[in-house]
This record gives C-alpha cells, structure tokens and sequence, in this order.
C-alpha cells in the first residue's frame, strides 16, 4: 500500500476530562476525496483542527506527507515540534471555515493576498495576481475592492475558498463550510467545491451534513459517532446499504430511509 499523505497512529486529544480520541487511528490517501459525517460532538471538527494545527494532541503520532507533524526528529529522536516545524507543515494545509473568518477591514482582493505575501514571501504583484485568477474560479471577479460586509454569506464563502487556495495547499480542509448559509446560498459554495474536485488535484477533507453532496463527490464516506469511525466505504455502500446500526439511525433522522 502507498504511504497515505495523512495518518493518525493511535492518537490521543481530550478537552478537560472529555476524551475525544483514544487510540485513534485514520489513514486518507493522495487525492482521495473524504468526507466525514456524523453527530454534533462526534470529533469530526476537531479531527480538522488539529490537521491545521489549531489543535494539539495528548498522545499518538500523525503524518503529513510523509513527515510527522505534531513531532520532529531531533537528534535521533522524537520530539515535540517546534512553532517553525508547525509553519512549515501548514504550508500544505488549506482550510476553509464555517463562519468566513474573513479581516472585515480589508477588501476581498487583500483578504486573499495577504497571506501569500507575508507567510509565503510573494511579491505584491504575484499574490494580486494569483488572487484574480482565484476569484475568476469562484465566480467573483468583480469583487475585489469590495469589503466582506457587502458580500452575501455565499460570497463570503467563496472567498474563504479563494483564501485557503491562495496558499497553495496540497490537501484542503472544509469544515461545515454551508452550515451558517441560508438554503438558497448553499449550491453556490457547493458548486465551487465540485469544479474544484474535477478540475484540480487535491487531497479533500470534508466535514459535512450535506449528505446528497457527500454521496455525489467523495471517494470514501467515513460516518464518526463518540470519537471512532463507525463505519466507512464508498458512497453508494454507506447511504444505500449501511452495515452498522448507529450508521443507519443516523441517516435515517438525515435522510427519511
């Protein structure tokens, strides 16, 4: 089997005395696109954050293309990763948030070069650049001098997708990004996301309750229930024929199977 670009190896995450992983192992393969369902409070979210390094972990190992990114070898051993370790591991990470978290001071164009300039050392005229081909892709080319207060929530949605590409990341992270949207909002973020699988190489971590969404753009569908995965396989086996009583519950209350 090829080495997976993210592994978890028996890790461990509590929040006070609230286990939230204990011995938790998951594995999701290059360019394979992941989605990740299951109940509030489950773990879904903070399996992204601590991907994106927002989150710590209390035991365990995990692995980012290949290289371990909680810890670094330092002479012969392994150690807890220093901040300059955890910057050069997020440089592969991009993630995309449920509530924007865009700067409400800086127009749509800076929200997006920003970052590129300062983090990744790109010249103003490079960043300004890559941040127009961006906004071309999400369909919002003519709101660069806008400010993120006169964006619709969609909007303001695919700007953070514009955002989170800017830094050129080989695996991107969604995490509940249509949930604080209003309904009719909510295909035109999906619609980003599904041009994005097709037309683009990256490895996708999706946390989602759009379960028709799930079925129709991941490779593999892992349902998550007190901090395990329940269950997982493609699509069409998970919401067609469930295996686990748990799994099928859930997508009952979900789905009216």
């Amino acid at each position: 089997m090829s080495q997976p670009i993210i592994e978890f190896k028996n890790v461990q995450k509590k929040f006070g005395d609230t286990t939230i992983f204990d011995g938790f192992n998951f594995r999701v393969e290059e360019n394979e696109i992941v989605s990740i369902i299951g109940p509030s409070g489950s773990g879904k979210s903070t399996l992204l954050r601590i991907l994106m390094t927002l989150e710590g972990i209390d035991g365990g190992y995990i692995n980012v293309g290949g290289e371990s990114l909680w810890h670094m070898l330092w002479n012969g051993a392994y150690v807890p990763a220093s901040n300059k370790h955890l910057h050069k591991m997020r440089d592969q990470l991009g993630m995309v948030f449920q509530h924007f978290n865009l700067f409400p001071h800086m127009t749509v164009k800076r929200n997006i070069t920003e970052a590129p300039m300062r983090v990744k050392g790109l010249s103003r005229q490079e960043a300004e650049k890559s941040a127009e081909e961006l906004l071309e892709l999400v369909g919002l080319s003519d709101k660069a001098d806008s400010y993120p207060n006169d964006l619709s929530g969609g909007q303001k949605q695919r700007v953070g997708i514009a955002r989170a590409l800017a830094m050129r990341p080989s695996i991107l992270l969604l995490d509940e990004i249509t949930s604080a949207l209003d309904p009719e909002l909510v295909d035109e973020v999906l619609d980003v996301i599904r041009n994005l699988a097709k037309e683009q190489s990256f490895t996708m971590l999706l946390v989602t309750h759009e379960m028709y969404f799930a079925r129709e753009i991941s490779d593999r569908v892992c349902f998550f229930d007190n901090g395990n995965i329940v269950e997982e396989g493609k699509p069409e086996a998970i919401f067609t024929d469930p295996k686990e009583t748990r799994t099928k519950a859930f997508l009952n209350a979900y789905l009216g199977q």
